[in-house]
């Protein structure tokens, strides 16, 4: 028989109302409260691996030896019991190697937690945009490896999972990365579910400046294509080694997007590669970045879908410039220009 994670609640103890929320956990662990508390040594600040508006993650050690880390939400989060069922519900039934695992949770007293696999590395935030003491030596096939794999994961989050998932939140600190410097998409707690026959929702912007689409930022409209912008800065982010929402470039203090194509303008895309990065195919990584441009375009159904994507940066392709236009920079400095590049695969 599987454990219900929630029969905490006075109100999940009934059989009938279990059954019409539809929410059970067969597939993760039950975690006690103090177990968790004596995990992270009560919480203690040096345990302390991530943070974000949904609450602060630590890193535990359970006592059968096994690192994990800690999703404590915030008590102030906007995210409520039905909205926490959903994100719990849908990780564990969700699986992929580029996808961070669920382990277990915790619900008691008024505490709401998620366990998962603790990744030494911690996130691409860190290994790539952090400070020199988190910094991870990253090469170019190290690189590839990681577009390639957190585009793999997206693209099975948008057309495998059942039903698909839009993920809204795709950035360099929610790509984490193991040991081996393989990558896995964490947080789906700003995820939304997409029934076949919808196409795109409006609904209440979440998500972090510096990745947002254009369409989703002005008007909430959210749809795969918003998950592609995003990864379409990540891919940025990963061959400049910059931030996209924290640095400001050239003698207009633009940010990487506007940078990115003032360069390409300019016929000087190579000045973004990472100092950092000393060897590597010029053509293969000049591909990568027109990759990343078609990605990050204004126009949704100008951007191509995570399969195409793999597809692009798995081999060579022809990819059609000639058909830039100039743009118009909107909302917080943070979207591209009004642009189309076609793509023949």
């Amino acid at each position: 028989m599987g454990w219900n994670c929630f029969g905490v609640y006075q109100s999940y103890k009934n059989n009938s109302e279990t059954q019409v929320q539809g929410f059970t956990t067969n597939n993760v662990r039950v975690f006690s409260y103090n177990s968790l508390r004596s995990a992270t040594g009560n919480f203690h600040p040096s345990n302390k691996i991530g943070g974000g508006g949904f609450g602060v993650v630590y890193k535990g050690v359970l006592r059968d030896g096994t690192c994990v880390a800690i999703k404590c939400l915030s008590a102030e989060s906007k995210q409520g019991t039905k909205e926490f069922l959903t994100e719990i519900n849908m990780i564990s039934n969700t699986q992929h190697p580029n996808l961070v695992q669920l382990i277990g949770c915790c619900v008691e007293n008024g505490n709401r937690m998620l366990i998962y696999e603790y990744l030494k590395n911690n996130s691409l935030a860190n290994a790539l945009l952090g400070s020199n003491g988190k910094r991870v030596a990253l090469n170019w096939p190290q690189r590839v490896a990681i577009c390639l794999g957190t585009a793999s994961g997206l693209a099975f989050l948008h057309e495998e999972a059942s039903p698909t998932i839009v993920h809204r939140d795709i950035k360099a600190s929610n790509i984490l990365i193991d040991e081996n410097l393989h990558p896995k998409i964490g947080d789906f707690g700003l995820a939304k579910l997409f029934p076949e026959n919808v196409t795109h929702l409006s609904t209440r912007v979440a998500g972090t400046i510096g990745y947002l689409a254009p369409e989703y930022a002005l008007f909430g409209q959210l749809t795969k294509k918003t998950d592609v912008y995003s990864f379409g800065v990540v891919v940025l982010e990963i061959i400049s080694g910059r931030s996209s929402s924290k640095s400001a470039f050239g003698v207009d203090l633009l940010v990487l997007v506007e940078w990115v194509w003032k360069l390409r303008e300019e016929g000087r895309l190579l000045e973004i590669i990472d100092p950092e990065l000393t060897e590597y195919p010029e053509t293969e990584l000049l591909r990568f970045i027109k990759v990343a441009l078609f990605c990050i375009q204004s126009a949704p159904n100008q951007r191509p879908n995570m399969k195409q994507v793999i597809e692009m940066l798995s081999k060579e392709v022809n990819l059609n410039e000639k058909e830039f236009i100039d743009h118009i920079v909107v909302v917080c400095r943070n979207h591209p220009p009004r642009g189309r590049m076609g793509c023949s695969l």
